[in-house]
């Protein structure tokens, strides 16, 4: 048996999977997330440990013996997060979030020192880990200077889990400090935030082993003592590696709690202007790229929590026939926006209301919204050399059939929706803790899933959407004049 931790930013999930790959069972433990100030995000790294301990004590309640089989662990997680420990492991502060908007300034003061695009493949985006830490440091000099190591949130697990200090690639490249096409840390980039390497962990590739059980948790969970973490991977990268988007071409479309369009790449290929991420992914010798919207299931609950209704039910008014655009537009940039714009002010809004739009013509507008908000990436990833020919559908929004047809109208690619089965990041971390204990090939372990049916874009009502897109693009510009 393999088990995967997923630290997500709404709770921790632990999957087991035996040596064919079957999910044998679940866990999960649930987070919340504080916002003590506007533009704020943060969780306590005690509450991680918390929710961890709830998932597997979920999963020992219903699979003792499987979870006493199992033979390795795989970590995934949020990225960027900012978990700051002093000289003793302690947490100094709460981690601040990759949601959390504070550090634009600091980030802005960054971007602007050439080396750090040159280096990273990437623009400094207020939600990476290093402008939080010159934040820290301007605004709590009293905590920067008691700061002994930098983890990401994942990392903080393991060091639970192991007692080591261990990053991977993937998690790392989101930064702003590692050199991502020498997959190693930049001591001049952590040199400009008064920080250098004795402050990181160490590195490994996600397919490594990093670290062993400890003891006592072996001891607690019925497990074998000393069985290997492998070095893991941020969340994209390991849904990435559950969903087999491991080779160039390959490319998903996560529907979460952010959005994100990925896709895999054999080289690395850089091109921060486009405001595309360019990462290394979670396997050797591999990179990848992903344009990145931060509100899109959460568009959708937004939604839900002021209408009071659930957002199965709001979509579930739709049915299942796509419809034209109603001329009602939503923008969903209800935190700031990454790509094409990375723009931490501006906010979300609907044009064009009328007194006939009801609930179900918001709900249509904001579905739309996400769709052209893919679709902006969509075209910033090919302004950054990548051509995508068709996606696969991930995450809890994919559960949605009409939102779906909208993103393959939008986009104007079939999106192929995966057989049943659970092939998120828990799945993929799980793979990655099978690989680091058996040594078996990563891209034998690595495969996609079989295509249980494909949404071919609304050839009618590709004009309309055109159009619509169009609008869309018109009021980022015409919003932003007027944001503070």
């Amino acid at each position: 048996m393999y088990l995967g931790l997923d630290l997500g930013t709404s709770g921790v999930k632990a999957l087991l999977i035996d040596d064919r790959q079957k999910v044998i069972g679940s866990g999960h433990g649930s987070l919340d997330v504080s916002r003590p100030h506007s533009g704020w995000s943060e969780q306590e790294p005690a509450h991680w440990i918390e929710a961890c301990e709830a998932a597997i004590a979920e999963l020992k309640a219903s699979h003792p013996k499987e979870l006493a089989a199992v033979k390795g662990i795989g970590l995934s997680g949020q990225m960027h997060g900012a978990t700051l420990l002093d000289a003793s492991d302690k947490v100094l502060r709460p981690c601040i979030l990759w949601n959390d908007t504070r550090s634009h300034v600091e980030a802005a003061a960054l971007d602007a020192d050439p080396r750090f695009r040159k280096l990273t493949g990437n623009i400094v985006f207020p939600g990476f880990t290093a402008p939080k830490l010159a934040w820290v440091k301007n605004n709590e000099p009293a905590i920067f200077a008691r700061v002994a190591k930098v983890l990401l949130p994942k990392d903080f697990l393991r060091l639970w889990l192991t007692g080591e200090h261990i990053s991977e690639m993937s998690d790392s490249a989101g930064t702003s400090w590692l050199d991502v096409g020498k997959r190693r840390w930049s001591s001049e980039l952590l040199a400009a935030t008064s920080l250098d390497e004795k402050h990181m962990p160490s590195l490994v590739e996600g397919t490594a082993k990093a670290g062993a059980l400890r003891g006592e948790l072996a001891a607690k969970w019925g497990i074998a003592s000393g069985i290997p973490v492998a070095g893991g991977a941020g969340d994209n990268a390991a849904s990435a590696c559950g969903m087999g988007t491991v080779g160039a071409g390959h490319a998903f479309v996560s529907l979460g709690t952010s959005g994100v369009l990925f896709a895999a790449n054999a080289s690395y290929l850089p091109n921060p202007e486009s405001a595309v991420h360019t990462f290394c992914h979670a396997l050797p010798n591999t990179w990848h790229q992903m344009g990145v919207i931060l509100s899109a299931t959460d568009s959708l609950n937004w939604l839900s929590e002021i209408t009071g209704k659930s957002a199965g039910d709001l979509t579930g008014e739709l049915g299942e026939t796509l419809k034209a655009p109603t001329g009602v537009s939503f923008l969903p940039y209800l935190s700031g926006e990454r790509t094409p714009h990375n723009d931490s002010v501006i906010r979300g809004s609907f044009t064009g209301l009328a007194h006939e739009s009801g609930r179900a013509v918001l709900t249509q507008a904001v579905l739309e919204g996400v769709a052209f908000a893919f679709r902006d990436s969509l075209e910033a990833l090919k302004t950054a050399g990548t051509t995508l020919t068709r996606v696969t559908a991930i995450g809890g929004g994919s559960r949605s059939r009409y939102w779906l047809k909208a993103i393959a109208t939008a986009l104007q690619l079939p999106v192929d929706i995966p057989a049943d089965g659970d092939f998120g990041a828990a799945f993929g971390a799980a793979r990655l803790g099978l690989i680091a204990a058996t040594g078996a090939d990563p891209l034998a372990v690595c495969t996609a899933p079989r295509t249980d049916a494909t949404i071919e874009p609304d050839v009618g009502l590709g004009g309309a959407y055109a159009d619509a897109y169009q609008r869309y693009r018109a009021l980022y510009p015409a919003i932003r004049a007027v944001t503070a």
